[in-house]
């Protein structure tokens, strides 16, 4: 019946088995992150470790800046197909484009083709949509899947999975990276693996992932009378000040993680491919930790403001710590004060759903997205050009860039005097 088509209790029984996908998917990836990290190490390795670090850096600045320029339009146009009802579409398209890609990096390793041909990666994978497509789908079927009350568990629920899949490949990635024979390179049974398991992810969700398409025919037609916004219009303030917030916390986060990237591979950390796969582990491990925080908030009443702010500082505090890192156990040490950095985004996401449509859930979260790499687009070389000018003097103080940068933005969330007393004594507990 119309009705049983439309219940959350039947609609969740349909999308729970999104949950080996993502799960796959995210293994996949934390494998690729880790050949990508290390082979572009290899490839740009110096006796001047400045002149590495720049190499490195640049790199990297030209791949993510592609990176997040492609996927703009295919995503778009994604999306809304994912919004006529062929939920399918925004997120097996990707997961060809992350086959393809991942399958480049395979030959390169394989052929020692030159680094430059990596540039192919973010353009094959952004031309299939991306990242933006394929995450925005996946949260599109979560939210239609729960009611508001719930949505942001849901959706932290789907990102723990996400989380605990990272964990578990990132542990494994370092040491897969090193196994390697006369006739295998290092690097090629770890970015087989990749390739394998975004093979298997795309063969799940063509043809064993299940969608109830009869939901969509029926909202489609009310779409057209209602549109987009939720309630009146006062939501489009709402909507415009959450997109505000996302971008300026992506923009926070992204810069300052991005060069985090290069910095653990210089001196004094130096890391190999084993620590960058438990670096990356910890990194995964907060959306454990944020998951459980949010489930714990929920259950005491805390408003979903206050928990975005609480991600916010959490991440400050963190990211300060890491300019003063000098040592692999500090470094953990600076990852464990972050463990409710990763509250805000799904908190956010889930605000956002609250103020629209069902039938425009893709489009919605694909624009978010959208709008955080295209802020990044010129907050990367920023950020790139102040790491490369303090290498000699604080390699650091681009952390503390990023640290200011979200103590600022967490004084519009909540209490402004209460994030101002915590900056203040960060920077008092450093001096001693």
């Amino acid at each position: 019946s119309l009705y049983c088509s439309l219940c959350p209790y039947c609609l969740k029984s349909k999308v729970n088995y999104i949950a080996p996908l993502v799960f796959c998917a995210q293994v996949a990836s934390s494998f690729f992150d880790t050949a990508l990290q290390m082979v572009v190490k290899e490839r740009c390795a110096n006796p001047d470790r400045d002149t590495e670090q720049k190499a490195i850096t640049n790199f990297n600045m030209t791949f993510n800046m592609v990176f997040k320029f492609m996927p703009i339009v295919p995503a778009i146009i994604l999306a809304k197909v994912g919004d006529r009802g062929y939920r399918k579409v925004p997120i097996v398209v990707p997961l060809v484009g992350y086959f393809l890609s991942r399958g480049l990096l395979l030959l390169d390793i394989v052929l020692e083709w030159p680094l430059q041909v990596l540039y192919a990666v973010p353009v094959i994978h952004g031309l299939c949509g991306g990242f933006a497509s394929y995450w925005a789908g996946v949260m599109a079927l979560v939210s239609v899947s729960s009611g508001e009350e719930e949505r942001s568990v849901r959706i932290m629920r789907t990102e723990l999975v996400y989380g605990i899949a990272g964990f578990i490949g990132s542990l494994a990635s370092g040491h897969l990276f090193n196994l390697y024979t006369v006739d295998i390179k290092q690097g090629a049974i770890l970015s087989s693996f990749s390739v394998l398991l975004y093979f298997l992810c795309l063969l799940y969700a063509a043809f064993f992932l299940q969608v109830d398409f009869s939901e969509f025919g029926e909202r489609q037609e009310r779409r057209e009378s209602v549109g987009i916004i939720n309630h009146e219009a006062r939501d489009k303030i709402n909507i415009a000040l959450l997109f505000v917030s996302g971008i300026l916390y992506d923009i926070a986060v992204a810069g300052g993680m991005e060069m985090l990237a290069a910095y653990v591979l210089k001196d004094p950390l130096n890391w190999g491919a084993t620590e960058v796969g438990y670096g990356n582990a910890a990194g995964s491990l907060l959306f454990i930790t944020s998951f459980i925080a949010v489930k714990m908030f929920t259950r005491c009443s805390v408003r979903d403001e206050s928990m975005v702010m609480i991600g916010m500082v959490s991440f400050a505090a963190g990211i300060y710590f890491m300019a003063f890192v000098t040592t692999t156990p500090m470094y953990f040490l600076a990852r464990s004060i972050t463990l409710f950095a990763l509250i805000p985004m799904p908190t956010i996401r889930s605000l956002l759903s609250k103020q629209v449509k069902g039938t425009s859930y893709g489009i919605t979260f694909v624009m978010l997205q959208l709008s955080f790499k295209l802020a990044s687009l010129v907050t990367t070389p920023i950020y790139t050009v102040i790491y490369q000018k303090t290498l000699d003097t604080f390699p650091g103080f681009v952390f503390i860039l990023s640290s200011i940068f979200t103590i600022i933005l967490s004084t519009g969330i909540d209490n402004v005097q209460d994030a101002l007393w915590l900056y203040f004594a960060l920077l008092v507990m450093q001096s001693v």
